[in-house]
């Protein structure tokens, strides 16, 4: 991960969003809400400081997936943006895969791991985490 503009967006073009600055995790999520909200067995994610994201076109759907998560999504193709969590105010995290040049940011740590599927695939050189990143 290096310091430079990353941008991204929604399947269709219709929501897209820009970081500046450098992230501050990228991890692949094996947990069961995750599974739920993408239709996949892990969900790659960017965590960047709230100060560094902005949306540049688009509205995003919000969705409360939880008491204290809200997801974005874009209402025209379904595309899963974001994740934002009441206890992290400060960060944003944006779905890896939605990057105009994923390839860019590589997973560090694999979290939720006590949720993966059996017949997921693992990647035994990231960092693991049983549950959640403490």
């Amino acid at each position: 991960m290096s310091d430079s503009t990353l941008d991204g967006g929604c399947r269709c073009g219709a929501i897209r969003y820009r970081v500046r600055g450098t992230p501050c995790s990228s991890s692949i999520c094996f947990c069961r809400s995750c599974r739920l909200s993408s239709g996949a067995p892990s969900v790659a994610w960017l965590t960047v400081s709230v100060e560094d994201f902005g949306w540049l076109t688009g509205q995003a759907k919000h969705h409360r997936s939880s008491p204290a998560v809200t997801r974005t999504f874009c209402a025209e193709c379904g595309t899963p943006l974001s994740y934002q969590h009441d206890d992290s105010p400060a960060t944003i995290d944006l779905t890896t895969a939605t990057l105009d040049r994923p390839e860019d940011v590589r997973p560090t740590r694999e979290t939720w791991l006590s949720d993966k599927l059996n017949w997921a695939a693992s990647d035994e050189c990231l960092e693991h985490w049983p549950d959640g990143v403490g």
